[in-house]
């Protein structure tokens, strides 16, 4: 009877050994916001090799480990960035992201702090590897990112363009590397930054009165709703305007001009979405506009394959 006792709790041991184990696992990749990673990853690749890259085969940029070792990298210090954030962000986290917070209580904020020292020395050990300026890019990079977890997420207005702007920094280096200085490169690049500058502010609507508890002061609790509508909806109408300049003056065909033309509509929605104020649409605002982000890729994706076949 004791020995079927004792297996018994040695089963139920183990059991919860493994989901405690796991939960870790998942708080550690929530705290580094992996997925956020993966995506940017994704879209690092198609942008490299469908816009930046004119000239390389598909061969060619294959065995060009010195674009995958920037690339790797940049993920690196995405997730080296995610990890300093959260850990700055922990109070807040705590009531506007309570299931994902509970995850990541599983792991001592030390370890993040270790992992995240990890990351950014790997990051730019290989950076270093590659060449002196690729390590002070990163180097740049890495201190912008721990600067705005730090101070500049708490100031208004450059909250919101220093994130936007670190966002786009790793995509401005492979323009850079590429030399590929385009007018159509150009407009794309503040097609890109306008939308997701309007994304987010629209986030912060959702969290303005924790943002303001906290001490963070952002667009949605430093001005009346109705002046934060008129910021976005303003942000929305250059935004389309942008889409229009490209369609009409680059040559743009194929998937990315069906996508900058249904960008307008899309435009459209969101601008009658937050018309009429509520929370519900401020969410769906959100979820649209981010998901445009990710159509973007995809139409990129799909338009370079039909203009290498």
């Amino acid at each position: 009877m004791n020995s079927e006792k004792e297996t018994f709790q040695s089963k139920n041991y183990v059991s919860k050994s493994i989901f405690y184990r796991f939960s870790q696992f998942v708080g550690f990749l929530l705290g580094a916001r992996f997925f956020v990673a993966i995506l940017l990853t994704f879209a690092l690749y198609v942008s490299t090799f469908f816009l930046f890259n004119q000239d390389e085969t598909f061969r060619k940029f294959v065995f060009d480990f010195k674009v995958h070792g920037i690339i790797f990298c940049t993920v690196l210090t995405i997730l080296a960035g995610g990890i300093i954030n959260q850990f700055y962000d922990l109070e807040k986290d705590h009531i506007v992201k309570p299931f994902r917070t509970r995850i990541q209580s599983f792991i001592k904020q030390k370890y993040f702090l270790y992992a995240y020292l990890a990351l950014s020395v790997i990051s730019l050990g290989v950076a270093w590897m590659i060449s002196h300026r690729v390590f002070v890019f990163f180097l740049v990079y890495q201190f912008f990112m721990w600067l705005y977890s730090h101070k500049l997420s708490r100031i208004l207005i450059l909250n919101n363009l220093t994130f936007v702007s670190l966002t786009l920094y790793p995509f401005f280096g492979m323009m850079v590397y590429y030399e590929t200085f385009s007018w159509k490169v150009l407009l794309m690049a503040v097609f890109l930054f306008l939308i997701l500058l309007c994304i987010d502010i629209v986030k912060d609507m959702l969290t303005k009165s924790v943002d303001r508890t906290f001490g963070y002061t952002t667009i949605p609790n430093y001005f009346k709703n109705r002046t934060t509508r008129i910021i976005i909806i303003s942000l929305l109408l250059i935004t389309m305007a942008v889409s229009v300049k490209i369609i009409l003056k680059t040559g743009i065909s194929g998937f990315m001009a069906y996508y900058f033309a249904g960008g307008l509509f899309v435009m459209i929605l969101c601008i009658y979405l937050l018309l009429n104020f509520s929370r519900r649409r401020i969410f769906l605002t959100l979820n649209i506009l981010r998901f445009w982000v990710f159509a973007g890729i995809i139409a990129m994706l799909l338009n370079g394959i039909e203009g290498k076949l």
